[in-house]
């Protein structure tokens, strides 16, 4: 803001209103409906959604991926498509990760358990 000159007359300054809406006056603020309670229903119908894209893409990639190739595991070998050959090893990988998973939790549960029973 800039200092008023000598003599010069102060002018007050007001902030510049809202154009009219023909007499009906607007908060400016979004006024829902009542809330909406997410349901497991609900919850379940994203997830196919989204397992449904998931193996749409999954599908694309075993077929553009047929070539073959031969795949070594403990003194076996045998050939089959790369893509399935990748998709089985991110299944061992991802029942690895569950296995590993389930047992921390398993372990978290005992402990609260105990925990609880600590407190009484």
């Amino acid at each position: 803001m800039t200092q008023p000159q000598e003599g010069a007359a102060e002018v007050p300054v007001e902030p510049a209103s809202p154009p009219e809406t023909g007499g009906a006056r607007h908060s400016g603020k979004f006024q829902a409906g009542p809330k909406l309670k997410r349901t497991r229903v609900s919850g379940t119908w994203i997830a196919v959604i989204v397992a449904l894209i998931v193996l749409v893409f999954l599908l694309v990639f075993i077929l553009q991926n047929q070539d073959t190739a031969t795949v070594h595991f403990l003194g076996m070998s045998g050939s089959m498509p790369l893509a399935v050959a990748m998709l089985f090893s991110v299944i061992a990988g991802g029942a690895l990760v569950a296995l590993v998973g389930g047992a921390r939790i398993l372990q978290l549960r005992k402990q609260a358990k105990k925990s609880r029973h600590q407190l009484r």
